[in-house]
């Protein structure tokens, strides 16, 4: 590729400061705008906008390609698809696209029989928009009222308002700033919430009555540690309103009865460092998923009476993760990971071993879906593997028939049968056998030539389940293998697994991911340079970290919303995620260890002179996650630093935040960007 312009070259200004004896130079610090979240400096604009139009340049001539996985990707995704409608009381309710719609819109009609009604059209209200995202959706006991919020910025400060669903009119009721679930109280006189602090931090649960003013709205939880978020949630019977507490580490939980909002709260347990638990209750016993007493959690129970008083009903098991329990009228489910393998279970209050639902593939990804109510006899389950698209079923509890409602609709064509699927488990450097999944086409040679695009994320014990793409047949269709790595950092394998990837452990993460790479070569998948690689947020400083220990092992990068900057951002308790991350990476300000090993790894602070593979670094303006002057100074530092001619690209989206642009068609259209660069970089496109 020729005549492109010359990559902008952001301006360094003098700025250092010392922690612990140590002095940090940082001279593209003047990117962050004192203003922020009103980001207003005209330099600071300037240089995002300078590289967004160098951005246009590189990318230009890429635009066929683009458009062709763009209408490829579009092609296998029905247009005008809907959900299967589900039963909520009185009520159907499902959600469709509209041909050629990018959002959704909400319907519901009565059980009896009558008139499909259009209760929220996300369409309407996106209309003019340049973002839209809907957030908290919640309509009353007795089917009247929809409380729903949107953010129309990324910013992820929600509108809340009210619709009368008898007359389709709104409520004067608006409260803005909010961040958290709506829930109802069970005389639908009012709900509850949260709002968001100038911090961004969800300290509150407040009561909003129908008709009233905001401000005069009842506070009725607040939480005094900064590095606490508060939740607000219902117990499957909805019987009871959960007040939640906590951090990365510690939980704790509160109770208000459903029709007495005001009443004094029922603290289950007080908090305990490093102890979590959620609450779910059944005919005046709670039912308590608790760490307590080893990583793989156990299931304990306790009378309403006294709720500090825990009986273990299900004891902990070194090989089956128990990731939650729901309680239904008739009998309660437990979920988790066997090995890595999600399960499903059926148990009954009156004891008794528990009944796993059988799924038909060694790997698939498996989950309870939506059961709104509390007495059921049928259960919605939501199936997929790496090569079989998304399947709803609904299982039926007394025969455990698992009835297919609906299987995702390809309309381009999908033939399973043309690419093959495997779990590898490869030796990390310190032994630790890590999982992979993979897929790839029939035809894949394994003999060294292939190429490979590599996925992971690896932090706050998120689990990145081997499902099913649409988007990924465009490589599957090109002959790269797509695989995922399933490192440290995440709870894949139980909340060990996430343990040995945090804190002073936190370097596990990205050898994991540098080691399956390593491993993938060895076993003929691949070579040094056929290696794409591609993480988000957290993921995003794994991909920093990798690229700076081991430069040439990649052919192609892709780090979208990066968080890169984690010496600077753990040391500024004003941001507004930072306390609250403590827990996760350590807290540089007070513990010179844990600012010494930030500071080892640290992405932006470990750029070095070195050649580095080709990079697409994006970010967006308004995102409160990972502030925008995080990727801009990593691209900034790697652009003044690195010693080879490999492009380096940097995006921000001027009007979005941490998720990228917002329409289904809009955020599938940044995909084929990404797509196009990555095959470009590959040498597989026709772009020279």
């Amino acid at each position: 590729m020729t005549d492109l312009p010359n990559p902008p070259v952001a301006a360094t200004r003098p700025y250092s400061f010392e922690r612990h004896g140590v002095t940090i130079d940082d001279p593209w610090n003047w990117l962050r705008d004192p203003g922020y979240p009103n980001v207003t400096s005209e330099e600071v604009l300037t240089y995002l906008k300078e590289e967004n139009a160098y951005y246009e340049a590189v990318m230009k001539p890429l635009k066929p390609l683009a458009d062709t996985l763009f209408a490829e990707m579009r092609g296998r995704i029905k247009e005008d698809d809907a959900t299967v409608p589900q039963k909520d009381g009185d009520w159907l309710y499902w959600t469709d696209f509209e041909q050629g719609g990018e959002y959704r819109r909400w319907w519901r009609k009565p059980v009896a029989g009558g008139e499909d009604t259009l209760i929220l059209d996300e369409p309407a209200l996106a209309k003019g928009k340049e973002y839209f995202r809907l957030g908290g959706f919640s309509v009353s006991n007795n089917g009247r009222w929809l409380a729903y919020a949107y953010d129309d910025n990324g910013s992820e400060r929600f509108l809340v308002r009210v619709k009368d669903l008898e007359t389709g009119e709104h409520l004067p009721d608006e409260i803005p700033g909010m961040l958290s679930d709506i829930v109802w109280t069970a005389d639908d006189a009012g709900f509850l919430y949260g709002l968001a602090n100038d911090q961004w931090r969800t300290d509150n649960a407040r009561y909003h009555r129908l008709g009233s003013d905001p401000a005069e709205d009842v506070e009725l939880y607040h939480e005094e540690d900064e590095g606490y978020r508060v939740g607000v949630g219902e117990t499957q019977s909805r019987k009871w309103i959960v007040i939640s507490t906590g951090d990365h580490v510690t939980s704790e939980v509160r109770l208000l009865p459903a029709n007495d909002p005001f009443a004094t709260s029922i603290l289950v347990a007080p908090r305990q460092e490093g102890r979590e638990y959620d609450v779910e209750e059944h005919d005046g016993t709670l039912f308590i998923h608790t760490n307590d007493t080893h990583t793989n959690f156990r299931l304990c129970t306790a009378s309403i009476d006294a709720p500090g008083e825990w009986v273990e009903r299900i004891a902990p098991s070194p090989h089956f993760y128990m990731t939650g329990v729901t309680t239904f009228a008739d009998f309660f489910v437990v979920e988790g990971r066997e090995d890595g393998l999600d399960q499903i279970e059926l148990h009954q209050y009156s004891g008794g071993e528990g009944k796993r639902i059988a799924f038909p593939e060694a790997s698939y990804v498996a989950s309870l879906g939506d059961n709104p109510e509390y007495a059921m006899d049928v259960l919605r389950i939501g199936y997929e593997s790496m090569v079989t698209p998304g399947t709803v079923y609904d299982y039926h509890v007394a025969t455990g028939e698992l009835e297919v409602r609906k299987v995702q609709i390809i309309p381009s064509g999908y033939d399973a049968s043309k690419y093959a699927t495997e779990r590898l488990k490869i030796t990390a450097r310190d032994g630790t056998e890590v999982p992979c999944s993979i897929v790839y086409p029939r035809d894949f040679p394994r003999d060294g030539s292939g190429k490979v695009y590599l996925y992971a994320y690896g932090a706050y014990g998120i689990a990145i389940p081997p499902g099913f793409s649409t988007s990924r047949m465009s490589f599957l269709d090109r002959g790269v293998a797509f695989a995922i790595a399933h490192i440290r950092g995440g709870d894949d394998l139980g909340q060990q697994w996430y343990l040995d990837g945090k804190l002073k452990k936190r370097t596990n993460t990205f050898n994991d991911f540098v080691d399956v790479a390593k491993g993938l070569i060895d076993r003929g998948f691949t070579h040094k340079g056929g290696l794409a690689i591609a993480g988000g947020s957290a993921g995003g400083e794994l991909m920093g970290a990798v690229i700076n220990s081991d430069p040439d092992l990649w052919g192609a990068v892709v780090a979208d919303v990066p968080f890169v900057d984690v010496l600077n951002t753990m040391l500024d308790d004003t941001l507004p995620l930072t306390p609250g991350e403590w827990p996760e990476w350590g807290n540089p300000i007070t513990d010179a260890e844990a600012f010494e090993l930030i500071r080892g790894y640290s992405p932006y602070d470990n750029v070095r002179p070195q050649a580095y593979p080709p990079i697409f670094i994006s970010g967006g303006l308004n995102d409160p996650r990972v502030t925008y002057w995080e990727p801009a100074k990593w691209a900034a530092k790697l652009r003044a630093t690195k010693t080879d001619d490999n492009i380096l690209l940097l995006k921000t989206n001027m009007g979005a935040g941490h998720g990228g642009k917002s329409g289904r068609w809009e955020s599938l259209h940044e995909a084929a960007e990404e797509n196009a660069f990555v095959l470009w970089q590959l040498g597989l496109s026709e772009v020279e």
